[in-house]
């Protein structure tokens, strides 16, 4: 089964996934099997420090090794009414993905608040962050230039998002785990580009863990 929540012996689908090392156990009929349990890599920051641009140019880069996706994709219908349903869908989908031998760059506004106390984090080695973030003022003039459909006109919007930012930029090391820093204010697409695909090469498991 490609869902890691469905017992590949009885068909019983779990909650939550119960994870043991490298293996998975069906709380129903005690079945282990193994998985691939390798790390996510979480490409963050506020809306307008760069993710999106960035994220073609990962793809571009970095395929064969990593499959990069856009965390927005998903931000529709019954998803919209809870942040943990959203958050808890995606680990599912990377670790889906993950059983293809990739780990998945996840381009999306996310802390690790948000993801490690999920049930679904069990299902990865580790979650490795890097923000994105940009000066208040790059930001503002960077969301004012976005196109209608992705209401950036409203102002408190903005204003809560500038917050995130500030908030970001405060407290980036005291996060558990910590959150890498890399501001786009003053640095083109290829600068961000190559920061972000060093991090991603910089954290990547050994070939030899990975399927072919």
């Amino acid at each position: 089964m490609l869902d890691l929540t469905i017992c590949p012996r009885c068909g019983d689908r779990a909650d939550a996934p119960l994870v043991d090392g490298d293996e998975l156990v069906c709380a129903r009929c005690e079945h282990r099997w193994t998985f691939l349990r390798l790390p996510l890599f979480a490409l963050t920051g506020p809306s307008g420090g760069g993710k999106s641009t960035v994220g073609p140019a990962l793809a571009e880069r970095l395929r064969g090794d990593v499959v990069v996706l856009e965390q927005d994709v998903l931000w529709t219908g019954g998803l919209r009414d809870g942040h943990p349903a959203f958050r808890s869908t995606w680990l599912r989908m990377a670790a889906m993905i993950h059983q293809s031998g990739r780990p998945v760059v996840l381009c999306g506004t996310v802390v690790p608040p948000e993801f490690e106390p999920l049930p679904e984090r069990a299902l990865f080695s580790d979650i490795h962050y890097l923000a994105f973030v940009a000066s208040d003022d790059v930001l503002a003039k960077r969301l004012a230039a976005r196109p209608a459909w992705r209401e950036w006109d409203d102002e408190e919007r903005v204003a809560e998002m500038l917050a995130f930012a500030a908030s970001l930029r405060e407290t980036a090391a005291e996060l558990r785990p910590p959150v890498r820093l890399f501001d786009t204010s003053d640095v083109l697409l290829d600068a961000a580009a190559d920061a972000a695909c060093r991090w991603v090469r910089e954290l990547l498991p050994p070939t030899a863990d990975r399927l072919p």
